[in-house]
């Protein structure tokens, strides 16, 4: 059977680009497909067959991916992936549209259905950092790309969904069923030195504005605990100039080795965001850690009383209290790890491969 992998864009990592990699040893000789792919970024891939789009060779473009999303349909649209069997697409944006075969299977693993144009449009328009006049422009191809998307969804064969809370945003947005199927996250055993810091607490992740940094940097302006910041973003300047507290760090970017020291070590994750899923929460479980997280979204799946804290709302007080209730409770770091073994990655991998055998048998069977 040969198979393609199909995903938006291959340029930073996060827990999209992950998955990717998870399901690349699953298919070990699949060929992949993306828009723009910066190698340096992604040493796993140095002897893979990578397809990229013509958004690659257009300058600018090929280094802000995000001002190309216009051209994103055409862009998987005109991937020909007549040759395959079966298609994956990890999709968070435009990745699903590829157009194949009746008798090719096209099965899109979907992270979440485009927040930019769905549930999030109005906030993603209000925070982007560009002009009000070029705003005005983009709600108007904003909408244009609502209706594309949905036509797109159509040609799926067959959804999976990261989660029960994405799995309830295809059924209302491409009124389609799906099958949940978790991402994993990596169980290490490795002992990590302390970093020189420590009584902190630690937010990682893209700064960005859906997953709420500003709301965590106006919390310890309050507070004035100690706050570790890993990852970068279109808001980085933002929220350094927001940010009043001697006792925050921001470290950008940094290797997993690196970030994995500061997660095992932390007094607790703070994830104040509404996620579609969310790996970052289990990288941290998967240490011990505790988790500080907003009742909603992916992490009502990830963690429970036992391994962190809730909060109800996106307020500094809401955070700030949760912050104080987890300081006078006890965690035992045992249980922690233990729940985040229920979503590793060799369970994620063998759940995909069985269930994408299954929708394969059926639909050879269909197209007999």
């Amino acid at each position: 059977m040969k198979v393609a992998l199909v995903t938006d864009w291959l340029t930073s990592r996060g827990g999209a680009e992950e998955v990717v990699l998870d399901m690349l040893e699953v298919y070990p000789d699949a060929h992949i497909y993306t828009s723009v792919f910066k190698p340096k970024n992604f040493p796993e891939l140095k002897d893979k067959k990578v397809i990229t789009s013509f958004i690659q060779k257009l300058p600018l473009l090929n280094r802000k991916h995000q001002i190309a999303i216009s051209l994103m349909p055409l862009a998987f649209e005109n991937f020909d992936l007549s040759s395959y069997d079966m298609i994956i697409s990890s999709s968070v944006a435009c990745s699903k549209g590829v157009i194949t075969k009746p008798e090719t299977l096209h099965v899109s693993y979907c992270h979440t259905p485009m927040r930019f144009v769905w549930n999030d449009c109005h906030n993603y328009i209000k925070n982007f950092p560009l002009p009000n006049f070029i705003k005005k422009l983009a709600t108007n191809q904003l909408h244009k790309l609502r209706m594309w998307d949905y036509l797109a969804s159509q040609r799926v064969d067959q959804f999976f969904a990261n989660s029960e809370n994405v799995r309830k945003r295809i059924k209302k947005y491409y009124k389609q069923d799906s099958i949940v199927i978790h991402p994993g996250t990596k169980i290490s055993s490795k002992n990590h030195p302390k970093p020189k810091e420590s009584n902190y607490y630690i937010a990682v992740g893209r700064l960005i504005s859906y997953k709420r940094f500003d709301l965590i940097i106006k919390a310890f302006n309050q507070n004035k605990k100690n706050l570790i910041i890993i990852g970068d973003g279109n808001m980085t300047k933002k929220l350094h100039k927001l940010n009043t507290n001697p006792n925050t760090k921001f470290l950008g970017f940094v290797d997993n080795e690196t970030k994995n020291q500061y997660l095992q070590h932390a007094n607790a994750l703070i994830f104040p965001q509404e996620e579609d899923f969310g790996i970052t929460p289990l990288e941290a479980q998967s240490f011990g850690t505790p988790v500080i997280a907003l009742d909603k979204g992916g992490a009502k799946e990830t963690v429970s009383d036992q391994t962190g804290v809730f909060f109800q709302n996106q307020t500094t007080q809401d955070l700030n209290q949760a912050i104080q209730e987890f300081e006078v409770r006890k965690f035992n770091k045992n249980i922690i790890k233990e729940h985040a073994k229920t979503f590793s990655k060799q369970i994620f991998q063998n759940k995909l491969k069985s269930n994408l055998e299954k929708a394969y048998a059926k639909h050879k069977k269909e197209m007999a």
